[in-house]
């Protein structure tokens, strides 16, 4: 029996690959904080999501974090929750956005947005189930001060990208 795919099933197996790879390069890359990462495999996601809508984006975007989270060795660690409620999130974030009036947001809009939430998430999330101590709180506007930084960064690098990629 063959299996039939669809240029969409090409086009999100295409860029979960180039996603995951740039998943498993950032996991080597020291972090200041714990939880801290620059996030450049978001910039795939925001590509996708301006050039081919937000159900393939929605794909990419979770089939990086459970296949990069299988290769790296993380699946169903601690590791693997944050970033999987962290995707999740901003995810929904960037379906929302997408139903906006017109054409949604910018590449950096989109970024910056999904870079704040997926931090707020992960920052209740790691509250609820594994630091449960008010003192953490005192480390929400440092990360969320990052998450808004990366999401800028990774906003412009998507933007630059946005203008090279015809398709």
């Amino acid at each position: 029996m063959q299996m039939l795919t669809t240029r969409d099933d090409h086009r999100i197996a295409w860029f979960t690959a180039l996603a995951i790879t740039i998943h498993i390069a950032e996991s080597a890359l020291p972090s200041p904080l714990p939880g801290v990462k620059p996030g450049l495999a978001n910039v795939i996601t925001i590509v996708v999501l301006v050039k081919f809508g937000w159900k393939i984006a929605a794909w990419v975007n979770l089939l990086r974090v459970i296949a990069g989270s299988l290769l790296i060795g993380t699946f169903l660690s601690p590791t693997f929750i944050m970033s999987l409620s962290g995707a999740l999130a901003s995810t929904s974030c960037l379906i929302l956005l997408a139903q906006l009036p017109g054409r949604g947001c910018s590449a950096l809009g989109y970024s910056v947005a999904a870079a704040m939430m997926h931090m707020l998430v992960q920052f209740i999330v790691a509250y609820q189930l594994f630091i449960h101590h008010d003192g953490i709180f005192h480390l929400l506007p440092v990360l969320m001060t990052a998450a808004f930084i990366f999401g800028m960064i990774s906003g412009m690098i998507a933007a630059m990208m946005l203008t090279q990629i015809k398709v």
